[in-house]
């Protein structure tokens, strides 16, 4: 069923009908932000060529490790909003969407300069090639200064889907995409009264077309869904403690599996580094088909922690198990056909990027190996979706740390010294079979029915108000029996 302003009541009616219709819409709209980069790559890479390519890849493992956490703490954003409106709670909506604004607002501030401020460290960190660092220190600095404006979308995006709604973002997105689709050209190749900047023209196209997406969905949360008031100025710097609390509990694990896999991911790209540009090319290009791939699976594990988060801050735990049931039938069949491109037409594909015939070569041998782990991967998505729908983000954070550090990394710098390149992708082929049998056995416990927010506090709330109405019977007592000596005094008198 829909509310107001296209928001969607997953508690009741067709399952299936609920997560396709939902899910669609998210996406088109990962489709169109994975546009955004691609892209950048296509220019960058066609008009300026494979170092500026590498550049650009070198840069993304560090985006996302620097904002792991603001990345957790709109996954809790989500899964609170999604509880709050399926315990019918609108209060409780209205204090977790305001709180949640001004939270990420201010983090996003404080990564976005150290981002910028640190990028040539972290390059050199990482064995980012001679060769490529100055162009990737311009892109870094730049896609880092105006880190607010992609955030600002995110946690608008958040909101609406916990509410049930994943059309107004895409359609917000979709505008924002047409944006830099127009701009890149313009800024990187130079046209007109427009500067030619090269690569740095990429990442400012990027930055303007997010903080016009950013602007438009902050808009609409405040004049048509009517939860948030940007001009409440007297509030606007005080936050909800109780709030921010459960945001962290529920963010931070989320945000510290993002920070470990971006980590993870920069220590893979070092040891890829290792190997030289073309190498480097080579990874940029085929991650980005890895991207277009797990899109789908994202897609619905998003779909599916905002319908258990309703259900579950409903109480109605019954429809979990068919929610995950037809999310991974849907997850399945799309990505399996992804993954079937990927491993019969490689070259064609990453021939889209580069004509290089070092780089295809290279990134023809990876998705050949890694093209296999592409449904796992699907699965896991729909299972870790169940988890942060109910809050319960520790366990998947805990499997994340143990399968790629104790497993993927160490293989991977193990393999690189004996079978080069290729030991890194079969590497990273192995550790997607670990995390979805690790995330498939928890699941089957049951204990992340534990978790959900919304019920911890309502137990919270009526344990408070057993011991207020103890307390207020006790001191009743002692009036009464304060009272009685009075009481019979005077009749003696």
């Amino acid at each position: 069923m829909r509310g107001r302003s296209g928001m969607r009541d997953f508690t009741q009616g067709n399952i299936l009908g609920h997560l396709l219709a939902f899910a669609w819409p998210m996406l088109v709209g990962n489709l169109l932000q994975a546009l955004y980069n691609t892209v950048d790559a296509i220019w960058v890479g066609r008009y300026i060529g494979a170092h500026a390519l590498g550049a650009v890849a070198v840069s993304f493992p560090i985006i996302m490790a620097l904002l792991a956490l603001l990345m957790g703490l709109t996954m809790a954003t989500t899964t609170l909003v999604a509880q709050f409106r399926g315990a019918k709670d609108d209060s409780g909506v209205k204090r977790t969407i305001s709180n949640s604004l001004r939270l990420l607002g201010g983090l996003a501030v404080v990564l976005s300069a150290i981002g910028y401020f640190l990028r040539v460290p972290i390059l050199k960190l990482i064995s980012t090639p001679a060769e490529i660092l100055p162009m990737a220190a311009s892109y870094l600095g730049i896609f880092m200064a105006g880190v607010i404006t992609m955030f600002a979308y995110n946690s608008g995006s958040a909101i609406l889907r916990g509410l049930g709604d994943s059309q107004t973002p895409l359609k917000y997105l979709a505008i924002a995409t047409a944006i830099n689709m127009v701009l890149d050209p313009l800024l990187i190749i130079g046209v007109g009264p427009f500067p030619q900047m090269g690569i740095a023209g990429a990442a400012l196209a990027t930055v303007f077309a997010q903080g016009v997406s950013a602007v438009l969905v902050l808009r609409h949360l405040q004049h048509k869904v009517g939860l948030f008031d940007v001009a409440d100025g007297a509030k606007w710097w005080h936050l909800d403690r109780h709030l921010t609390k459960l945001t962290f509990s529920i963010g931070l694990p989320a945000g510290f599996q993002q920070f470990v896999m971006s980590m993870g991911m920069l220590t893979i790209t070092s040891i890829i580094n290792r190997f030289g540009a073309t190498v480097t090319a080579a990874f940029g290009a085929a991650a980005r088909l890895d991207q277009f791939a797990h899109m789908p699976a994202m897609s619905v594990g998003m779909a599916v922690s905002a319908m258990v988060g309703q259900n579950l801050g409903a109480g109605k735990d019954e429809r979990v198990r068919g929610i995950v049931r037809n999310a991974i039938m849907v997850t399945m069949s799309i990505t399996a056909l992804l993954a079937s491109v990927a491993l019969i037409f490689p070259t064609t594909v990453l021939s889209m990027f580069t004509s290089d015939p070092g780089v295809l070569a290279e990134g023809t041998q990876y998705l050949r190996i890694v093209g296999w782990t592409y449904v796992p991967f699907a699965v896991s998505f729909v299972l870790t979706g169940v988890l942060r729908g109910a809050g319960d983000t520790m366990p998947t954070m805990i499997i994340t740390v143990s399968t790629l550090w104790f497993v993927r990394v160490p293989l991977a710098s193990y393999l690189a010294g004996e079978l080069g390149s290729r030991g890194i992708w079969l590497a990273s082929a192995i550790t997607p079979l670990m995390s979805l049998s690790l995330n498939y056995l928890y699941y089957r416990t049951g204990r992340w029915r534990r978790k959900v927010a919304v019920r911890r506090q309502a137990q919270a709330d009526a344990a408070t108000a057993v011991a207020e109405q103890a307390s207020a019977s006790a001191a009743e007592g002692r009036i009464a029996a304060g009272a009685q000596p009075a009481a019979v005094s005077s009749q003696g008198q």
